[in-house]
């Protein structure tokens, strides 16, 4: 039986990564700091899906819960699903240091690091992947959010590239606006989206998925998000950060 990690495991993307990935038969190993949701949410899977679910409660901005996920992924896993993480609300000036360091500390070191953890057992054993969940905010300026994701994209095709001739890959999953709990969390006001934008986990994670198998490095679910990201990266940069700046920082 495949088995496959999952940070930010208990709500959104990661909990549709999560349903995807029992019902294909992997056992799991789900990571979030609530350790109560955590058990809530492995006993359901079990339950529904018959797969064998270990939960690990763990902060991945602190360095104790940080290197408890690196020690599991050093014992092996088919697939690591980078996932957590968070946005501010407040413009770059407004935010304390303290909450974008935190924010730097998820979203690229943490990613650095498990990745790397789990990376030497995969090339050891020749099959494996990791996912790291970005955003198509990557794509346009906007804040330290959009920066950090920038980075997930850039390090994931860098790694995917040193990686050609084998069975492992490395992609970068960068999704539009999402209904999760992501912006509520936040207190992020997105009544200003328009509804033709918002895409479902479960829809994000089975399109991500299928550009996993077709070995792909970076994806981009839903057609309208291709178009957008396409269009953005013709748009004079000057341009794309006033509408991102309007918008807001997004997920």
């Amino acid at each position: 039986m495949p088995s496959a990690l999952i940070t930010g495991a208990t709500a959104g993307i990661g909990a549709a990564f999560a349903r995807r990935l029992a019902a294909d038969g992997f056992s799991l190993v789900l990571v979030a700091r609530d350790e109560g949701r955590l058990s809530a949410s492995a006993e359901e899977l079990r339950l529904r899906y018959g797969v064998e679910v270990e939960v690990l409660a763990a902060d991945l901005a602190a360095e104790e819960g940080l290197t408890a996920v690196e020690q599991r992924l050093r014992e092996g896993v088919d697939l690591l699903v980078n996932n957590a993480g968070f946005g501010h609300p407040g413009a770059f000036l407004d935010v304390p240091v303290a909450d974008e360091l935190r924010m730097l500390k998820v979203h690229c070191e943490a990613v650095l690091r498990l990745t790397l953890a789990a990376l030497p057992g995969m090339r050891k054993r020749d099959r494996g992947a990791v996912v790291n969940v970005a955003s198509v905010a990557a794509f346009f300026t906007r804040g330290t959010y959009s920066a950090s994701k920038a980075w997930v994209v850039n390090f994931s095709e860098s790694i995917a590239a040193e990686l050609t001739g084998g069975r492992v890959r490395v992609m970068a999953l960068c999704p539009g606006f999402v209904r999760t709990e992501f912006h509520d969390r936040a207190s992020m006001d997105v009544s200003g989206i328009p509804g033709f934008l918002w895409l479902s986990a479960d829809k994000v994670v089975n399109e991500a998925m299928g550009d996993l198998a077709r070995g792909r490095r970076v994806s981009v679910p839903d057609i309208r998000y291709k178009v957008i990201v396409g269009v953005g990266r013709l748009v004079p940069r000057g341009l794309t950060g006033e509408v991102s700046r309007r918008l807001g920082r997004r997920r």
